[in-house]
């Protein structure tokens, strides 16, 4: 049974784990705890090809880590990657005890918690399990699914329309959507658009802050299709990394993004684009914009999806409703929007 002073070190190393990036590893914090229940060393990790989070508070704590306990949110990989097995360093530290919180769903990686125990070491599992499933929600069901996990935004008016008759759509959404979108995106490892969003609007599709600056580690830009697009086009400028998918088809898509270690998409693409990621079972999360507008003509928010009859519509389950107040600055003329959060009923695989 892991001690109050283990708990509170748990949830110590899940502010750690936080401060690491999102990317093709989990986030992952650790605090190694001397016998008397102080803390020794901390550690996060802090990306692919750096040292994951057991090994960077190990290589604080030195010496002292022999007869500690290691307290991690992730059980300690078992494998050699870029960087050894954490398991192994820690019985090579002689740490006494090791408590982690989330069982690794990697099958390439899980089992350190066997090779901790086959050394003597005691093992807790499962403490403040929720909290580190959380963290790295996306990453685990990417690792389950064994692709890049879809989050579908899309902005649209109370009639459902993205974009004016005239094709204007710059304004669809408020201010405070716009700035809440560019959060979400830094949650991601991956914009994903079609080639006909690149022509029509030509986005920069980086994450910014409310000055417009760019913010923090960019996202892989990348444009799915085989339309030829100009050079000039703005996503192919200096402020990320750009990619093209020359396919039509959502699940080569993935799996190009799956060998590239992408394992979030955000999924910003047009009406056609979205609806063929729909069809193909491959969308796991919708965020959707609402104004309070109406338009009565214009760009649907999704395409045709080949529903006929009341009976077969798609309704996914609401898993949050958030009310987004404009700023003050925003302006005097703009409304609060609604951001919901949904879950298809039924995932693609």
């Amino acid at each position: 049974m892991a001690s109050t002073i283990e708990t509170a070190a748990m949830r110590r190393a899940l502010e750690l784990a936080a401060l690491g990036p999102f990317g093709p590893n989990p986030r992952v914090g650790c605090v190694l705890l001397a016998e008397d229940g102080t803390v020794l060393a901390e550690g996060f990790h802090r990306g692919a090809g750096t040292p994951h989070a057991e090994a960077d508070a190990l290589s604080h704590a030195g010496d002292r880590a022999r007869g500690a306990t290691a307290v991690v949110t992730l059980e300690p990989c078992n494998h050699t990657g870029r960087t050894g097995p954490c398991a192994v360093r820690l019985v090579e530290a002689g740490v006494r005890r090791v408590v982690f919180a989330q069982p690794d769903p990697n099958p390439l990686a899980a089992g350190g918690a066997a090779t901790l125990r086959a050394a003597g070491i005691e093992v807790e599992a499962g403490l403040l399990d929720g909290e580190s499933r959380e963290l790295n929600r996306a990453w685990s069901r990417a690792i389950e699914l064994q692709r890049p996990v879809v989050t579908w935004k899309l902005a649209t008016t109370l009639d459902g329309r993205s974009a004016a008759a005239d094709g204007t759509s710059r304004w669809v959404s408020s201010a405070a959507s716009r700035r809440d979108t560019h959060r979400l995106r830094a949650q991601c490892d991956t914009m994903l658009v079609g080639t006909n969003t690149i022509a029509v609007d030509d986005p920069l599709l980086t994450v910014r802050d409310a000055d417009d600056r760019p913010l923090g580690p960019q996202p892989l830009r990348a444009v799915m299709g085989l339309r030829e697009l100009p050079d000039a086009a703005r996503v192919f400028n200096d402020d990320a990394e750009t990619v093209r998918l020359l396919t039509r088809d959502p699940r080569e898509a993935l799996d190009e993004l799956w060998r590239r270690e992408r394992r979030h998409v955000f999924l910003e693409g047009g009406p056609t684009l979205a609806a063929a990621f729909v069809a193909a079972g491959l969308v796991d999360e919708i965020v959707v914009y609402v104004a309070p507008m109406f338009l009565g003509a214009g760009r649907n928010a999704v395409a045709d999806l080949g529903i006929t009859t009341i009976a077969d519509a798609l309704r996914p389950q609401v898993r949050d409703i958030t009310v987004l107040e404009p700023d003050a600055k925003d302006g005097s003329c703009e409304q609060p929007n609604v951001r919901l959060t949904l879950v298809p009923t039924q995932e693609g695989n």
